[in-house]
């Protein structure tokens, strides 16, 4: 978790974890929503996807349509094996097929790893923004075809 938002926290209780899967159950949307990563032979739990609306930055002109974020959290043993690729591809498809235009993703400037992850994705990277989560973030979008 050390590169999501402006003051990354990590974890350190389990009433802590039980609030943060609280949260993320009390999406109600047919596009929305936040979804378990699991290997596909054993069922292992591995992390989670999500796809929501992404909150702007103090400041930023609300106007118009509110953007929607995919993002992924996996374990350190789940990382460089392409889990998040797949589950990401699968949710994009689904956003499309419901009809949202775009997609878009923000990574921390140092998370290389989830900015591979976009372009494997076909994101297009547009370049450095301050728009989302009050802090800089390197922005990616895919639109739908």
């Amino acid at each position: 978790m050390r590169f999501l938002g402006a003051h990354p926290t990590t974890m350190r209780t389990r009433e802590e974890a039980l609030a943060s899967i609280a949260r993320r159950r009390a999406v109600d949307d047919p596009i929305h929503g936040i979804w378990m990563i699991t290997t596909a032979t054993g069922g292992q739990r591995i992390g989670n996807l999500l796809l929501k609306p992404i909150p702007l930055s103090a400041g930023e002109p609300s106007d118009g349509p509110k953007d929607v974020e995919i993002g992924w959290h996996l374990h350190p043993d789940a990382w460089g094996r392409g889990y998040a690729t797949e589950a990401a591809s699968v949710i994009l498809d689904r956003a499309f097929s419901h009809g949202l235009p775009k997609v878009i993703a923000v990574t921390d400037p140092e998370n290389s790893a989830s900015q591979a992850v976009c372009r494997r994705l076909g994101m297009a990277h547009l370049g450095r923004t301050t728009r989302y989560y009050d802090t800089p973030n390197d922005l990616f979008e895919k639109r739908r075809r």
